[in-house]
């Protein structure tokens, strides 16, 4: 059973971003967590949950890790799911929680700076709370959004946060992943107007589990139809 699950997890809903190498394919999990699989290599992005619901998804290559909180990182998940080739990369908020094994295969990335993992290059990018009453949930410079460039094409993951000015001020991507989530990070209706100002190709609302309620995608798909040069596109992240 815990075999058919993950074959569900990991094959079943996925969808494709066209490359000069291939398709990407992006394969939600839930909330934060999805796995991408390009010309033969697999990277998992905040794996959480524990080992048994990526058995079918493979070894990753690389894994991306955004913040500390519990949606975004889990010690003992990543020790599940890496293997001895597997580079890890995460901001030193989150290395300084792995166990040894795993900080051996860390590496650390501030905002702003840049590494690459063979022919993936990543970009750490800012995430922080703006509103007052939300800057207990996500400080400036602890955790990475990320800009992922392969095959010629650049993906953004924003992480925890809120419309930010590094956010709006992003050029050339070709796919994001925004969240959307209150009280923890933002509106629908601001995360749709800062899509509309850096207007990527391609939009995935994630992250859009809030408290009490979800967040209403289909509002921030409309809102974004203002701009027809951006396609939004659903994914199931929850059950």
């Amino acid at each position: 059973m815990k075999l058919a699950l993950a074959l569900v997890l990991c094959q079943a809903a996925s969808d494709k971003i066209a490359t000069s190498k291939g398709d990407a394919e992006i394969v939600p999990i839930e909330h934060a967590t999805f796995v991408l699989k390009w010309d033969g290599k697999t990277v998992f992005v905040d794996p959480v949950g524990g080992g048994d619901r990526f058995k079918d998804c493979g070894k990753p290559d690389l894994i991306l890790v955004t913040d500390i909180h519990g949606d975004h990182l889990n010690a003992d998940t990543l020790k599940a799911v890496a293997a001895a080739e597997t580079k890890i990369i995460a901001p030193a908020a989150v290395v300084e929680k792995l166990g040894d094994e795993e900080k051996a295969k860390a590496v650390k990335l501030a905002n702003g700076e840049k590494t690459k993992v063979g022919e993936i290059e990543v970009e750490a990018i800012p995430m922080y709370n703006l509103t007052e009453e939300r800057k207990q949930f996500h400080t400036k410079g602890r955790g990475n959004g990320y800009v992922v460039t392969l095959g010629g094409k650049r993906l953004y993951i924003s992480g925890d946060t809120e419309d930010i000015p590094e956010m709006r001020k992003l050029k050339d991507i070709d796919a994001a992943f925004v969240c959307m989530n209150l009280p923890f990070t933002m509106e629908v209706e601001k995360a749709a107007d800062a899509v509309l100002e850096f207007k990527p190709k391609v939009v995935y609302p994630y992250h859009y589990r809030g408290r009490p309620a979800v967040s209403d995608v289909g509002k921030f798909k409309e809102l974004v139809a203002k701009d027809k040069s951006i396609e939004v596109r659903l994914l199931k992240w929850y059950k």
